[in-house]
């Protein structure tokens, strides 16, 4: 039998259930995501640092854990909570347990938790912190006083490194804990990928003489990274720009707009999406707890909006030759309804080079 271990939540209720993955204790932010699948994806999102990520399906685990289908070299979130673990996964790609790969890691985790019930108190009080303790926390200060910091700056790779077709188009990505399938949508589509450090400047951005600019997703308030947002605002108008998620965000902030905390954030892959122009419908991927808030926006035009809440989900800024999106168009996983928004940012891209070789 597996140790008993206890999740302490902020307003003091206290779930109880059975420890796998690392041993030991942690504080983090609480949330859920909805996804069915891709947990090895979530896993592997560094736009859960600091979090402590509960999973609403009740089973997780059951086709093991494929290391090809990680989206960043390891785990970023604190802990992970689940309602019922597989420890015999059926799958012919499987190459470890979800158990083993969380040791591996050193990512404590939970199972035996009445995940339902813990989601509905997410969704009524919001985001809390939380512990996992192996004995009942009595003391909840150090938990009511944690707080997710310089998020972007430790899940941020420090190195350069460039992948695809060098004769293709060439894009200047900004790692703020991008998932990787961003740049392999890039590469797949003949693009040569600069991908640089968040601290990365504008100088050393348009150094590369890139042909566009991919501001990535990642975790944490966005408005804590002033310096990120004065670089991307020496950017403005000198290239098209893509952003998502967290680079959603920045963006906004760069332009002037404002951004707030969300009640409990919209992770999971099916987050429908309206677009405002052709009153379509899409199902998205999405992993945040931050909002750009409408009213903010400067110089620019809502696109989407979320569906179920009206919060916005896209906006484009046609005079600075800019798009960007919350949700993930490259959803890994998740829907591919929004791929084609890679198409476009191609293709502004190349409009972009037409017009400027032309000249």
């Amino acid at each position: 039998m597996d140790k008993k271990i206890y999740l302490t939540l902020e307003n003091g209720k206290v779930f109880e259930g059975y420890s796998f993955g690392a041993e030991r204790e942690v504080v983090g932010e609480l949330v859920f995501t909805t996804g069915m699948t891709g947990y090895i994806e979530t896993l592997t999102d560094p736009s859960y640092y600091g979090q402590i990520v509960t999973q609403t399906f009740p089973l997780i685990g059951n086709y093991g854990v494929i290391t090809a289908d990680m989206e960043s070299p390891k785990c970023r979130l604190t802990a992970y909570v689940v309602r019922e673990k597989c420890d015999y996964p059926s799958n012919f790609r499987c190459e470890m347990t979800l158990g083993q790969f969380l040791k591996e890691q050193d990512v404590p985790a939970v199972y035996g938790v009445d995940t339902r019930e813990l989601t509905r108190i997410v969704r009524e009080a919001g985001v809390m912190n939380a512990a996992l303790t192996f004995r009942p926390l009595t003391d909840l200060s150090a938990l009511k006083s944690y707080r997710v910091k310089d998020a972007v700056k430790t899940v941020s790779s420090h190195t350069v490194s460039e992948k695809g077709d060098k004769d293709g188009l060439k894009v200047v990505v900004y790692d703020f804990g991008a998932k990787g399938n961003i740049v392999r949508e890039l590469v797949k589509r003949g693009c040569h990928v600069i991908e640089v450090p968040a601290e990365t400047t504008a100088e050393e951005a348009l150094s590369y003489e890139p042909d566009g600019i991919m501001l990535t997703n990642g975790p944490g308030d966005p408005a804590e990274n002033t310096e990120v947002v004065a670089n991307i605002r020496k950017l403005i108008g000198k290239k098209p720009i893509f952003g998502i998620c967290l680079g959603h965000q920045l963006f906004a902030l760069a332009m002037g707009g404002q951004t707030r905390k969300m009640k409990y954030g919209h992770r999971g892959a099916n987050q429908p999406v309206k677009d405002l122009v052709t009153g379509k419908v899409f199902i998205t991927s999405q992993n945040h707890g931050y909002e750009v808030v409408s009213d903010s926006v400067k110089d620019g035009k809502l696109t989407f909006i979320n569906a179920n809440d009206g919060t916005c989900e896209g906006v484009d800024y046609p005079s600075v030759r800019a798009a960007t999106v919350q949700f993930h168009p490259e959803a890994c996983g998740g829907p591919h309804d929004a791929n084609y928004l890679f198409d476009r940012f191609i293709a502004n891209m190349r409009k972009e080079k037409g017009y400027a070789e032309e000249k």
